[in-house]
Formats: structure tokens, sequence, C-alpha cells
């Protein structure tokens, strides 16, 4: 469905409202990256029936059961990974490709993980309607250690990992996927208390830092432990 001249211009308005009332006032204030959220139309990422939705701050509802990060989310991640453009990113959990279209749009090629197959085919025709063209999506549990390192798509050297759910700890398959001097996005913890943490590898050491406490659902799909008892 088509949007009218007067809902378009809602929209526009409502996206304008978010880089000045819900962005900028949360100190992301990155000239080029405010430009980039306002005018890249983030209802097109988001299903008809919750469009209206587009520009609220929290977590819009989108197919699978799942949810889009939140516009400060999803601002905070691009300023804190400062992308110069020659970076390999791996992102884990695509969704619509929202995120996925701002990283690629600053790096030179994102290789984006989705767990459902649903949202995979949602995700590749919203980037192509938009002319992304150095993002790959594939569908994976990337939880499983297995299908990682098995995947031809996949390979070691990523100077970005995004993990786009919560976590209690990072799995040790994904940070061997890391280059040096390399940086990770994750949401460590369990809600009601999960912390968005930005992590710099070093040649001697991972340097973690807390950004700030928020909300977001916990990641599908981990492989349980198996406990032998004798």
């Amino acid at each position: 469905m088509t949007a009218t001249a007067s809902d378009q211009g809602a929209l526009n308005i409502a996206r304008r409202n978010m880089v000045e009332y819900q962005i900028r006032c949360c100190k992301v204030l990155e000239p080029e990256l405010l430009d980039v959220l306002d005018s890249m139309p983030r209802e097109d990422y988001v299903p008809q029936n919750v469009r209206s939705l587009a520009y609220m701050e929290g977590h819009v509802p989108i197919a699978c059961n799942q949810e889009m990060f939140s516009p400060l989310q999803e601002a905070s991640i691009m300023q804190q990974l400062n992308l110069q453009g020659h970076e390999r990113v791996l992102e884990i959990g695509t969704g619509t490709g929202y995120l996925t279209t701002l990283l690629a749009m600053h790096s030179a090629e994102v290789t984006s993980c989705e767990l459902h197959e649903e949202l995979s085919e949602i995700a590749h025709k919203n980037l192509a309607d938009h002319g992304i063209e150095n993002a790959t999506i594939i569908s994976i549990n990337a939880m499983n250690a297995d299908e990682v390192n098995n995947h031809a798509d996949i390979t070691k050297g990523y100077d970005i990992i995004v993990i786009g759910a919560s976590l209690m700890s990072i799995p040790e398959h994904l940070t061997a996927l890391l280059a040096e001097n390399a940086q990770m996005i994750a949401f460590i913890g369990k809600n009601p208390v999960v912390t968005l943490t930005h992590m710099q590898k070093t040649t001697t050491a991972t340097i973690d830092t807390a950004m700030f406490e928020t909300l977001l659902q916990d990641m599908e799909a981990i492989p349980q432990k198996r406990e032998f008892i004798f």
C-alpha cells in the first residue's frame, strides 16, 4: 500500500523529530550520521500494520515474533563504531535490514546472519529496494558454532561484529572471527537489565566499555551445554 501525501508528510515530520528529540539530545552528534538518519525512510523497513510506529523510541514488532532496535540503539551503535568505509562487518540478527543498511552504507562489506528465513527474504528485498549491493544475508543460526565455522560466506578477520540480541556472554566461535584491532557491539545481560557494550580488541587485551543500560530481546536458539552425570 502506497502512503498518501499527508501520511508521508507526517512520517517525514516524525523522522525529523526522532533525530532532534530522541537522537541528538542523547549525545549522538556526528553530523553525517544525523543527516543519514534524517533522510533514510525507516518506515520502509517496518511492517505496514505498524508503520506509524517507525519513529517511536521503542522496539517495533516485526515478523517471527521479533522486534527492531530502537532508533537510539541504532544511532548509538553507529556513532560508537565510527566506521571509515573500509571495514568488513559481521552482523548477527538481520531483522528487516535497517541497521544492515546503515552498516553497509558506511563500510566495505556486510555479512548478516538471520535465523528466520522469512526475515531474510524481507531484509533482502529492503536492501535491494534501497540500492544496497555490498551486503550479503545468509539464513543461519549464528549461535551454532558448527554452522558458522562450516559456512563458506563466513570467514575470519572481521573488523566489526554486531550482535543484535541480548546474551549473558559472547560465544567463543564469534570472538574467534575478529581481526586484530577489531570492534564488537553486544548487548550483555538478561532482561530487564541489559547493557549495550562496546568491545575493542587490541594486540594485548580486549577493552570493554558499557555504553548504557537498555532492553532487548534475548538471543534465540542458543545450544544448550550438555551436562554429564556420573
